[in-house]
């Protein structure tokens, strides 16, 4: 189901840098939650500045849905101290609910309702909402306004979800496993809406199990393993990746090197005209990193 936040109802230097600049409008210091024996967050740090999209990632079991009920208000910890927006989630009322907007992974309600009338309906919730046609607009279903949710595909339905969660006009958007299920084409279209959002002053927390939608929209990345928070830092820097050894790839063999091309230069000089057959330069991709960081903490 989709959860709407109307009335209806500093990571330390060793994890990766600080949030980028701007307020902090996600702040936890010491999280914990227990669930009898498990200890399933562990002494979390985390901030997320305004306007930035936050990737967290992690294998299942590694508590980030549990953080993410804690930060969302859904869920009560142990321990530490949370802020979301200036306020504790866990007392915050509905003034603050209206300021924050949550997708979650899986959506079944309102099947026979049609687009246009579940966006103006959710509206209505709102103390100041976005105009329910821009919405529609915004997320790609104006040919669709008039059918039902039952009659839409799973991309057209997962972007009517995004819809619900703006409709408010939230400074914080939750986003949950947000293209499961999406063809590439459907992903890539999906990709851009959350773009425009960042780039109209939406922050965005994301879980994904892409690390190439991790890569392509984040502006930082945190890995939680076993409960805690292991690194945090931009796509292209997590785990120190720019500075890990490329591999060197040729029809003839393969070299891992601090100095890929001055390799590169040597192959030249053996091969006639200077053409090396079938090279490539590799370096870590990000999965690489995260299932070296899961591998050794979890």
């Amino acid at each position: 189901m989709v959860v709407m936040s109307g009335p209806t109802t500093s990571p330390t230097a060793a994890a990766g840098p600080a949030a980028t600049s701007g307020p902090a409008q996600i702040r936890v210091r010491g999280l914990a939650k227990r669930y009898g024996d498990r200890l399933a967050v562990n002494d979390l740090e985390l901030d997320v500045a305004a306007g930035e999209v936050f990737a967290l990632l992690g294998p299942n079991g590694a508590g980030k849905t549990t953080t993410t009920e804690i930060l969302e208000g859904f869920r009560e910890r142990d321990a530490g101290e949370v802020a979301v927006l200036g306020q504790d989630p866990q007392r915050a009322g509905r003034a603050w609910r209206s300021r924050i907007g949550i997708v979650l992974q899986t959506t079944n309600d309102y099947a026979e309702l049609s687009v246009e009338e579940l966006i103006r309906h959710f509206a209505r919730y709102y103390p100041h909402p976005r105009d329910p046609d821009e919405v529609i607009e915004a997320v790609g279903l104006e040919a669709k306004r008039r059918d039902r949710v039952r009659a839409l595909s799973g991309g057209q339905r997962r972007r009517l979800d995004v819809g619900l969660g703006i409709v408010g006009s939230p400074e914080l958007l939750f986003l949950d496993e947000p293209t499961t299920g999406f063809d590439p084409q459907a992903r890539r279209s999906f990709w851009e809406l959350i773009r425009r959002l960042r780039t109209e002053g939406t922050t965005i927390l994301l879980t994904t199990h892409y690390l190439d939608e991790a890569e392509q929209l984040a502006d930082r990345v945190g890995v939680i393993a076993g409960g805690r928070l292991v690194a945090v830092n931009t796509p292209a820097d997590l785990g120190g990746r720019q500075s890990r050894q490329a591999r060197v790839v040729w029809r003839d063999g393969e070299e891992s090197t601090d100095t890929p091309t001055r390799l590169v230069a040597e192959l030249a000089t053996r091969y006639p005209g200077g053409e090396v057959p079938a090279l490539q330069v590799l370096r870590p991709t990000l999965e690489d990193i995260y299932l070296d960081m899961i591998g050794e903490k979890s």
